[in-house]
């Protein structure tokens, strides 16, 4: 079992940053990938981000690249999600999760936190 506690979420003015923090416990040395999806009113849920540990590699969505970077620590226990020049479009509940195989669909998810981005 893997707990996720995302925190950072905020009201931010466009062009502005925010920095969000996914704490993990449990199962953690067994996460292969661990990542930040996010979900606007009315929208389906979309992949932001994430690091894939087996596989050394950071993979971003098109709509963030050059502005969002994530980041963890070695033993698996925080993602970070920096955001810069942030836009309206980017206002959603950001959710953290994790996937404890090698491919496939994520299995564990925190509670999420709301980014308000304004114009």
């Amino acid at each position: 079992q893997v707990q996720l506690v995302e925190s950072g979420g905020g009201l931010v003015q466009a062009g502005g940053s925010l920095r969000l923090s996914c704490a993990a416990s449990g199962r953690t040395f067994s996460s292969y990938a661990m990542g930040w999806f996010r979900q606007a009113p009315g929208k389906e849920r979309e992949f932001v981000a994430a690091i894939n540990w087996s596989a050394n590699r950071i993979y971003y969505a098109d709509s963030v690249k050059g502005r969002f970077t994530v980041s963890g620590d070695n033993a698996k226990k925080r993602v970070y999600l920096q955001m810069n020049s942030l836009k309206p479009e980017d206002t959603a509940i950001y959710y953290c999760a994790s996937r404890l195989r090698p491919s496939g669909e994520y299995d564990y998810w925190g509670q999420g936190t709301q980014v308000t981005v304004s114009s």
